[in-house]
């Protein structure tokens, strides 16, 4: 155990998600004298604030000071906080070490390393993650899932014994440190790489570089998991030191997990083995390509079929991802709100592509540096009208319209979700879907995508008959 007794330890972004808010109550759990600094003022984290209430913390908000990254023992930084800081610059220029809480987390398991799961990729990590956490669960009760799913691993540390499997997602900012610490899991699944990020990295070599940490430093005993069907992957197989196993929505793949006509297969040396069909559980191929993602890990740990089918079969899905929140005289009010990259918005409406109404599309937000034509397109070829919030991305998605089609398909700018609901609802007619699947970040607007979408159902489920 890492002895941080009387340690001066700062927390670098305290932030809406519960990371930081997990990592300060961990600290002080283990005896640290705990300074918190963040950029955003106290009024932004009011509700981290209150969670951690009269604990014995030093707090700097609206600011960063040099001081307090000089005289630290330790810095453990939020993946929001580039790498490339000044302020962290400065850390380690005087010698201070800088971390990060999954980093720690994984030094403090009893296995380390070698009884993770980690998952990574633009989209889909999410759901796939949660799939092979409860396809673990229901083979092992003492599974725990966490990472980028606004739960403190480090807070999870006291329930974890060598025979506990551990789940983890992780973003392409998590995944800088294991870089440094030339650390991957176990088994380790990339799921897909696609175009984001890219206000924080400086071209798409250099995230899916920071995404192929996850399987870039394991030993030949490890396992990879790639998706067949995505170029960025297929690149990185030789990259992969320990075992490949593959899964593929569309090839016929002679070894890993792949969908042949309704059926959802598990091939090895064995033989091949249906696991269950695409009809039994949710809907969306983007689904399909997540539950054979998760087949393949599952499979690689060792899951039965059995207990693989079961499990999907009764999987419902993940709030904010494709969430029906409401239908209303015949519209139905979705919410997608983690789709923050303009691809992961294509998926939305592919998923939803001849349901025979017309969709209206609130988009739009904060920019992350990402193109929008193939987005328009989309819109353009489907017909779909469109309702755009305010923001940086804004003005290129409109531009992106433009140049697809000459005309542009907005039907309303809008400063508010209120005011986006409200206009979807005026102009959707009985079939028609109202879908916020913005592709664009949140901020802005709101805290974090999942305040965004928050607040699109709390509007919808108050919306009256």
């Amino acid at each position: 155990m890492i002895d941080l007794r009387g340690k001066r330890v700062v927390v670098m972004g305290l932030g809406l998600h519960g990371g930081g808010l997990g990592v300060t109550r961990w600290l002080l759990k283990q005896g640290a004298r705990v300074t918190v600094t963040d950029l955003k003022n106290s009024a932004d984290l009011k509700s981290s604030l209150e969670q951690l209430g009269d604990a014995p913390v030093e707090f700097v908000l609206g600011e960063h000071r040099e001081s307090d990254f000089v005289n630290a023992d330790l810095i453990i930084r939020n993946p929001g906080v580039p790498r490339e800081s000044r302020y962290l610059e400065i850390a380690r220029e005087h010698g201070v070490p800088v971390r990060m809480e999954l980093g720690l987390f994984t030094e403090l398991l009893p296995r380390g390393m070698e009884q993770v799961v980690g998952i990574t990729g633009t989209k889909g990590k999410t759901t796939t993650t949660l799939m092979t956490g409860a396809i673990l669960k229901r083979a092992n009760p003492k599974t725990v899932v966490a990472g980028n799913l606004r739960v403190s691993a480090l807070e999870l540390i006291d329930s974890i014994d060598a025979e506990t499997p551990v789940v983890l997602e992780m973003s392409s900012f998590q995944l800088e440190e294991f870089q440094e610490l030339k650390r991957s899991p176990h088994i380790a699944a990339l799921t897909n790489v696609y175009s984001d990020h890219l206000n924080r990295y400086r071209d798409m070599d250099e995230y899916a570089w920071a995404k192929a940490q996850i399987f870039l430093h394991q030993q030949p005993h490890d396992t990879v998991v790639l998706n067949f069907d995505n170029g960025i992957c297929t690149r990185l197989r030789p990259k992969a030191i320990g075992k490949v196993v593959w899964f593929s929505r569309t090839r016929a793949i002679k070894q890993g997990a792949r969908r042949d006509r309704d059926w959802l297969v598990w091939s090895d040396e064995a033989g091949s083995h249906k696991i269950l069909s695409a009809a039994e559980m949710i809907a969306g191929e983007h689904n399909v390509e997540n539950a054979l993602a998760a087949i393949a890990i599952s499979k690689a740990w060792g899951a039965d079929d059995e207990t693989v089918a079961e499990t999907l079969r009764a999987f419902k899905g993940v709030p904010h991802r494709l969430e029906e929140v409401r239908e209303l005289n015949g519209v139905r009010f979705i919410n997608d709100t983690t789709a923050t990259a303009p691809d992961a918005t294509i998926a939305a409406l592919n998923t939803l592509a001849g349901h025979g109404g017309t969709i209206y599309l609130i988009a739009g937000g904060s920019d992350k540096g990402l193109p929008y034509l193939e987005l328009a397109r989309a819109v353009v070829s489907a017909e779909i009208r469109v309702i755009l919030l305010d923001g940086t991305a804004t003005a290129k998605i409109e531009r992106a319209l433009l140049a697809a089609e000459g005309t542009s398909r907005i039907i309303a700018r809008v400063e508010t979700m209120q005011e986006a609901v409200e206009r979807g609802r005026a102009s959707a007619q009985p079939g028609d879907v109202v879908l916020l699947s913005p592709g664009a970040a949140s901020f802005g607007m709101f805290a974090n995508e999942f305040e965004r979408g928050d607040v699109f159902r709390e509007i919808v489920t108050k919306l009256d008959g």
